[in-house]
């Protein structure tokens, strides 16, 4: 900045005639210093209003971030910190970083400044640290029971059901060596400017698991993080309180701050126009340090406030745009439904996680107790995938229905809305057009397929006229080096029955 600004300044005097030529008596134009320094002026103070900027809104971001997402990676993953920093936290390497074993806290600043602390809190994962919700968010953690169920010592039955060795030959017609191709495929890592980094492949077909591999360091324990997979989870969570009679879909979505004014328009919105990213309200998918959603997710004590403050800019149920904090009303909602945290986070594991087996989940809450229902599920690969066998099998799970009858079908039907059949109810969808079935997300995959998707190509795909689900767990921030259409047309033409 020193160095440009004395360019300036020598630029500015050679055109204002201060270097006068040999000979003749050198001459001062006064009457144009000024605007040299209007400029200066102009520029210092343009400096000192962005680095408030910086300081106040950029910096929580990036220091929000590394403290949440290197908490996370280091005390519910089991990651090193040297390979969190190297992987997870390499795009905001100017954040200094410090991991406290013993407190299970990492905290994050710039020089100091915009200091941001996270803390795993058991079983409810990490969260970030604000004088509100702090300590209650402590107290919520330590209150409730552990989501993961004692493991029983005796011998485990196979995946789905535990997660015991499967003894059968292959089933038949499957193509062991395609498979296989299809998994060094996902694992190559063919361009060293661009990483997969896929960390974790999972296959089941008609309720057995047929392939699985993990990358150096990754196992069928380590819970992955899903990031916008939550969004699916919420979708799960909500559907457990529409069996139970406690909320409607097609009623007026239950958000007090849309009711203190007769005359609001979003009291209109229903619960349902929000699950499928129909709701009409402004919101902004940005993220990064100019993007208002990193304060959603990395700066905020509530992770809905944020949306529930936008302003209507379409009728509800007209308009498709997929939001983020949407997904966080709906986590509201459902939050909302409990007298605190606790009995909301026992609720999910007694309800949804236990009668699936699944041992690893982990949904992490915000300051104020609301689980972050659009970015902050973690689990194992193994358990991602139950939870798709759930999907696939319409909500019942060894022979018990857990979610309501007909949720499955109008999760994955998609919304009115969405112009390409591209979105249903926090769930992605692959219907296509309805002027042209093949302009779709995922052309090489039928049309029937809904998928659970997430940031750095997390993915979980259902396909229910082939039996499948594929899961795919990385870190893959190049978005052109990992293709999900072609991975799953590989795979599916490697099972049984007719692609």
């Amino acid at each position: 900045m020193v160095r440009w600004l004395r360019c300036y300044a020598a630029r500015v005097n050679e055109t204002e005639g201060v270097a006068a030529r040999p000979g003749r008596k050198r001459k001062r134009k006064r009457k144009r210093r000024p605007a040299l320094y209007v400029s200066l002026g102009a520029l210092g103070l343009g400096v000192i209003a962005f680095g408030t900027y910086a300081v106040r809104v950029m910096l929580p971001r990036a220091t929000g971030y590394a403290a949440k997402i290197g908490c996370s990676a280091a005390f519910v993953s089991g990651r090193a910190p040297e390979q969190i920093l190297a992987e997870e936290l390499a795009s905001v390497s100017f954040v200094g970083v410090e991991f406290d074993a013993s407190a299970q806290r990492v905290e994050a600043s710039v020089l100091g400044l915009a200091r941001q602390e996270a803390r795993r809190r058991r079983d409810a994962g990490c969260t970030l640290s604000t004088s509100a919700g702090a300590t209650q968010t402590e107290a919520w953690a330590a209150e409730r029971r552990p989501v993961r169920a004692p493991l029983d010592p005796g011998p485990q039955p196979p995946w789905p059901l535990g997660d015991g060795d499967d003894p059968r030959p292959d089933p038949p017609g499957l193509d062991r060596a395609a498979l296989n191709t299809a998994l060094d495929r996902a694992f190559a890592e063919p361009d060293p400017e661009a990483s997969r980094r896929t960390r974790a492949v999972l296959v089941a077909h008609d309720g057995r698991l047929v392939a699985e591999r993990y990358a150096e360091g990754f196992d069928a324990d380590t819970a992955l993080p899903g990031w916008s997979m939550a969004k699916s989870v919420t979708n799960a969570l909500f559907g457990l309180l529409v069996a139970r009679g406690e909320l409607e879909l097609d009623a007026p979505a239950p958000v007090p701050e849309w009711r203190e004014d007769p005359d609001d328009p979003r009291a209109a919105i229903t619960s349902s126009q929000l699950l499928r990213m129909s709701s009409g309200l402004a919101f902004d998918e940005q993220y990064g340090p100019f993007g208002a959603g990193s304060d959603m997710l990395f700066v905020d004590e509530s992770c809905a406030a944020l949306a529930i403050d936008q302003p209507l800019i379409a009728e509800p149920g007209t308009r498709y745009a997929y939001s983020s904090g949407t997904a966080n009303i709906v986590a509201r909602i459902i939050r909302d439904r409990f007298d605190d945290p606790s009995a909301q986070l026992a609720f999910f594991a007694r309800e949804l996680f236990e009668p699936l087996g699944i041992r690893s989940a982990v949904l992490e809450l915000d300051p104020s107790g609301t689980f972050v229902g659009s970015s902050f599920a973690l689990m194992s690969a193994r358990d991602w995938a139950r939870l798709g066998q759930l999907y696939l099998d319409d909500g019942v799970f060894d022979g018990r229905r857990i979610l309501p009858e007909g949720w499955v079908a109008y999760s994955r039907t998609p919304a009115p809305a969405a112009p390409r059949g591209e979105y249903g109810a926090l769930f992605q969808t692959n219907l296509g057009a309805a002027e042209d079935p093949d302009d779709r997300r995922l052309p090489s995959v039928p049309t029937d397929a809904f998928e659970m998707v997430g940031y750095e190509g997390q993915s979980v795909l259902i396909v229910p006229s082939r039996r499948a689900v594929i899961v795919r767990l990385g870190l893959t921030r190049a978005p052109a080096s990992w293709n999900t259409d072609a991975f799953a047309a590989q795979v599916l033409a490697s099972l049984p029955g007719t692609p």
